[in-house]
């Protein structure tokens, strides 16, 4: 029988900032809320508040400084230790208060501040791991694998990958790398991948109000449009797109390309102009959870150059829900999400993702067949329904055992 559980999430992000892990995380909390089950959320100061969604935020980093900026900077920087230390207090604070039976933790930092939280309160901590810590560090230019300081951080993603009662990870890749690279015992990790709300992110003959966008941002009818969701940055192969969109203005394609994301939005803007893209390029900057399924529905092609090999790759399920038919490079996680469905092209190679982009370009039928079968895809192997239940029932498990007489917390 199901239990009902108070489960207390530590997110240290600026949630919510419609992007990656955020939408996970809100969309996780959306089903079990929905199953039953009673969710804090304890993040950064900055972010926004979804409508439905119990969030508490820690202090502010400094409340004497004026003109904070609203969402704290995108992946690995200098001030995060003292954020975290922040949100340490006000999650140990909210723990006490709301007596969670589930502490579950979103990335290394979230892990590593609810293991003494999940000791002290004798509850299981379930960690919700979205790749290597380091690994990620490494993508995002904060560290060298042949820096001095790789080996000793290793270790400490090592202590905090044993410190966790079960580990679930968004895909059988992340899996992998647990088990081979820092020993994690198989039978204490659990794949749940991304899933994606179909009610939500819909082809365009289900969202009629996507059929003003490409008026609305002045984009040519005449063009064959093609969408980028996500982050803008180095490790997601944003200038690479660039480099591939260059070569198919220059072929004369007729294509336009929507880039939709954050942040460096400015500094890919000014690599399109040098690239001759002005005509061709719509940069929107930030776009919100609410208005993504109607620019996502207006486009004909979705694009995912990340080159990141252990990160996942969410924005691939709200392009398959709204019927997009795919490019992406040729990665382990993109083939687990996208099966044999997906275009695919070279790793980092952008002749050849101009090529992928141009085969669907120059196929309109195959473009509408490849998305429908997205679209079925992702309702019958991506739904947030099945992964709820699942969550629960890993919930139940874990605290069924932490309640029995010889329990252990599975601690390092």
């Amino acid at each position: 029988m199901t239990l009902g559980h108070r489960v207390l999430k530590i997110a240290p992000t600026s949630f919510f900032a419609d992007y990656g892990c955020h939408v996970r995380i809100y969309e996780e909390t959306r089903v079990l809320q929905r199953l039953g089950q009673e969710v804090v959320i304890c993040t950064y100061h900055t972010g926004r508040d979804p409508d439905g969604v119990d969030v508490r935020r820690a202090p502010r980093a400094n409340p004497f400084m004026r003109g904070e900026p609203r969402y704290i900077q995108v992946g690995s920087n200098f001030r995060k230790p003292y954020y975290d230390c922040l949100l340490a207090l006000k999650a140990a604070q909210v723990a006490l208060q709301f007596r969670p039976t589930v502490i579950h933790a979103h990335l290394h930092e979230g892990a590593l501040i609810g293991y003494p939280l999940s000791r002290l309160l004798g509850v299981p901590l379930v960690f919700d791991y979205q790749g290597s810590l380091t690994s990620e560090m490494v993508d995002h230019g904060f560290l060298r694998r042949d820096s001095p300081f790789f080996n000793p951080l290793h270790g400490v993603e090592g202590f905090i990958n044993r410190a966790s009662s079960r580990i679930i990870t968004s895909s059988h890749n992340a899996s992998d790398v647990l088990v081979r690279e820092f020993g994690y015992p198989p039978d204490r990790v659990t794949t749940l991948p991304d899933s994606v709300d179909t009610t939500v992110f819909r082809p365009r003959r289900e969202l009629p109000e996507a059929c003003g966008v490409r008026k609305q941002l002045g984009i040519p009818e005449d063009r064959c449009l093609v969408v980028y969701l996500g982050l803008l940055a180095h490790y997601q192969g944003t200038g690479l797109l660039l480099e591939a969109a260059a070569q198919l203005v220059a072929e004369k394609v007729p294509v336009h390309f929507l880039i939709m994301g954050f942040p460096g939005e400015e500094s890919y803007r000014a690599q399109a102009v040098a690239l001759g893209l002005t005509d061709h390029t719509t940069f929107t900057g930030r776009v919100s959870y609410e208005d993504a399924p109607r620019y996502l529905a207006a486009a004909d092609v979705a694009v995912s150059p990340k080159v990141s090999e252990t990160e996942g790759n969410g924005k691939l399920l709200n392009y398959m829900a709204a019927g997009l038919p795919t490019v992406t490079f040729d990665t382990p996680v993109a083939r687990e999400i996208l099966g044999d469905l997906g275009v695919y092209a070279k790793t980092g190679d952008e002749t050849d993702l101009a090529r992928a982009i141009r085969a669907l370009i120059s196929d309109p039928k195959f473009r509408e067949t490849r998305g429908f079968e997205l679209r079925q895809r992702a309702v019958s192997c991506f739904s947030w329904d099945v992964a709820g239940r699942r969550l629960v029932e890993m919930y139940d498990e874990l605290t069924r055992r932490a309640a029995a007489p010889d329990a252990s917390t599975g601690s390092a």
